[in-house]
């Protein structure tokens, strides 16, 4: 079936009309539980676990043994992978993907999240369930709100000075802007602190200023302050952008429901709002199994690795159904966001 277009305001589109029961889920929720797919798979995540881990310390280790010279910057480029498989794992932790309590995956997350990447992990958590809730749906999804870029032209329209002229241009500007988002996700969590209660707030903001301590002693007991602070920008630079990378197919160009999404049942709610991206275990890796976002949408508390194995029963329930079931490779992926986002500046390029 092709890939789903996205809907700009006031388009309709002739797609699905929405389910009038919340009776489709239950089917398929019966035959994921009775092929043992939501079980953990913590003999996977422990391997994957120790693996990111040596991998980390081997790149410090090359960080160290490099004696300051700016061949050292190329060691950015691997750190900024695994910094990202070590995002990954935090998102996995927050969904209780890989322990059977929620104690053991918050531990996780605050390890991996705050300590190994100085991203708050209750923040990333708060915003992150509010998206799977409601995925794509205007006024509910903070992934959705009006922010560096926007997603409708409703938002679009109400720009003003230079945010009116990165609107006009955002599809170019995109990726470019991603190269921000590894600074960006830090600094949104440690104004998130605020807002957490006061023991969060402790255990998180220590383990932030910990990380923070720790890479800053790394990097200047490593190299001169000046290949220091090149090295901290390219890593950060790297780590947002494959960040941004595995995140931005998901849902851009998918539709964004309004009035209508409210009457959706949870299936489709999740289906018509995410795209899968084709590719084999490469892929897979890259992508840390967000490639399969219809089935993590479906069953968040899915471990990574079932998604795949998941995929041809969802896919088969969603063609029986008769509900758009959107794959695209990963150019196309891509691609389709980007034509969206190109068509919300549509009205402000049309202007002077």
């Amino acid at each position: 079936m092709p890939p789903t277009s996205a809907l700009l305001p006031g388009e309709r589109g002739d797609g699905p009309q929405p389910a009038v029961t919340g009776s489709e889920f239950a089917p398929l929720l019966r035959e994921i539980k009775d092929r043992g797919l939501l079980k953990r798979r913590r003999g996977y995540y422990a391997r994957t676990i120790v693996l990111n881990s040596l991998a980390l310390a081997a790149v410090w280790t090359g960080v160290m043994l490099a004696g300051g010279s700016w061949w050292v910057l190329l060691l950015a480029v691997p750190l900024g992978v695994f910094s990202g498989r070590t995002g990954f794992l935090g998102h996995d932790a927050g969904h209780q993907q890989i322990a059977g309590s929620r104690r053991a995956n918050r531990v996780l997350g605050l390890v991996h999240s705050n300590l190994l990447l100085g991203m708050s992990y209750g923040w990333w958590n708060d915003k992150h369930n509010r998206h799977h809730a409601h995925p794509n749906h205007v006024g509910k999804d903070p992934d959705v709100d009006v922010g560096a870029l926007v997603w409708t032209q409703a938002q679009a329209t109400e720009r003003k000075g230079f945010a009116r002229f990165v609107t006009k241009h955002q599809a170019r500007l995109f990726f470019p802007m991603l190269l921000l988002e590894g600074f960006a996700l830090k600094v949104a969590g440690i104004v998130d602190l605020k807002r957490q209660p006061a023991l969060e707030r402790a255990v998180e903001g220590a383990l932030l200023a910990a990380h923070l301590v720790g890479y800053a002693v790394l990097l200047l007991s490593a190299m001169p302050v000046g290949v220091a602070a090149v090295f901290a920008l390219l890593h950060h630079a790297l780590f947002g952008l494959h960040l941004g990378c595995s995140f931005a197919p998901n849902h851009k160009g998918m539709p964004m429901p309004e009035a209508d999404g409210e009457r959706w049942g949870h299936l489709r709610r999740q289906v018509l709002t995410s795209r899968n991206v084709r590719g084999g275990r490469v892929t897979d890796w890259f992508l840390g199994g967000l490639n399969y976002q219809v089935e993590h949408h479906l069953f968040p508390s899915m471990p990574r690795p079932n998604l795949r194995l998941a995929q041809p029963v969802v896919r088969r329930h969603c063609h029986r159904l008769g509900v758009p079931y959107t794959e695209a490779g990963l150019i196309d992926s891509y691609v389709q966001a980007l034509r969206h986002m190109h068509a919300v500046g549509a009205p402000l390029r049309a202007t002077r």
